[in-house]
């Protein structure tokens, strides 16, 4: 693990490069045209830790995804085992979670990658040397001016080789909350950023407050203006099956574990073919979520290295 202190010169990083304004012939695309009907793992992107969702979605170089949710349905424990299984490709991931100090955000991680709520020393030093060419941290905390992320963005890509970027959230880019013309000019400026440098994006956005948290929110609940989710490539909604949690505290009849404990929707992939939810299973000991009702925490690292 590593942290990108807040106190580095970003200055030359703060403007856009003219890298967007390349002009290239089609014919420099003829390979990449052939591997997109031939090759199907070709357009898949790196993939999620769930098996089940290997063959139908994935994220791609260059694209921007929104992650929506209401506030405590798991986006961050979510966002955190994807990383997990990102570095377990051999990915370069960077955190920016403005709202969670780095030794919280390494320590949920940590109880996902070893899938227990206390890992022994030995794994927690082992996982943390693993990460030490693949996992960075943006340590700050509190509001960061969005030209100063897009700066600190440009930086982990060209000197860090920095795959994957998360901001956690689109609140703590000092945009207020109903300035929809920053907010629209912000996701454009990611979405040009992640095409130049090839960086996928993942962007962490509220969804609005409903009346009540029993229906799961989609890509036109996420709060603040409709733009974003017109402009960026992916958007994956978390859900935590509030009524199941309920039904279970009050002995309620209905309650059944089979339901699911959360849900991952994909209410757009630009890219991709596959729109749909995902069922999951919460885990509470290693904050994991799992793929099936009777589906035990998993090693991750373990696992993944016998999926390469």
């Amino acid at each position: 693990m590593n942290l990108i202190p807040d106190d580095i010169d970003f200055s030359a990083y703060l403007e856009a490069t003219d890298s967007a304004h390349k002009l290239i012939p089609a014919v420099a695309f003829a390979e990449e045209v052939v591997s997109y009907f031939h090759d199907p793992k070709a357009n898949v992107g790196h993939r999620l830790p769930w098996r089940k969702t290997h063959d139908v979605l994935g994220f791609r170089q260059g694209e921007v995804t929104v992650w929506g949710g209401l506030n405590g349905h798991g986006k961050s424990l979510v966002i955190g085992q994807t990383s997990i299984g990102l570095i377990c490709q051999h990915q370069r991931v960077c955190i920016a979670s403005m709202e969670m100090r780095p030794v919280v955000t390494l320590s949920r991680m940590v109880r996902q990658a070893a899938g227990t709520n206390q890992p022994d020393p030995g794994f927690i030093r082992e996982f943390l040397s693993i990460t030490d060419k693949h996992l960075w941290l943006y340590d700050q905390q509190g509001q960061v001016k969005s030209d100063k992320m897009l700066a600190v963005m440009r930086y982990s890509a060209a000197e860090l080789g920095i795959r994957h970027f998360v901001i956690d959230s689109l609140m703590k880019c000092g945009l207020a909350e109903d300035d929809y013309t920053g907010q629209k000019n912000f996701v454009d400026a990611l979405c040009s950023l992640g095409r130049d440098t090839g960086m996928h994006i993942h962007l962490v956005a509220h969804s609005r407050k409903k009346a009540n948290e029993s229906e799961a929110p989609g890509k036109m609940d996420v709060k603040g203006s409709g733009s974003i989710t017109d402009q960026v490539d992916n958007v994956l909604t978390c859900w935590r099956n509030k009524p199941k949690e309920e039904r279970r505290q009050a002995d309620d009849v209905r309650y059944s574990p089979h339901d699911p404990d959360a849900l991952l929707i994909c209410d757009k992939q630009r890219n991709g073919e596959w729109e749909g939810r995902i069922a999951l299973w919460f885990d509470p000991a290693s904050l994991q979520f799992v793929e099936s009702s009777n589906g035990l925490p998993m090693d991750m690292l373990s696992r993944a290295r016998q999926d390469q």
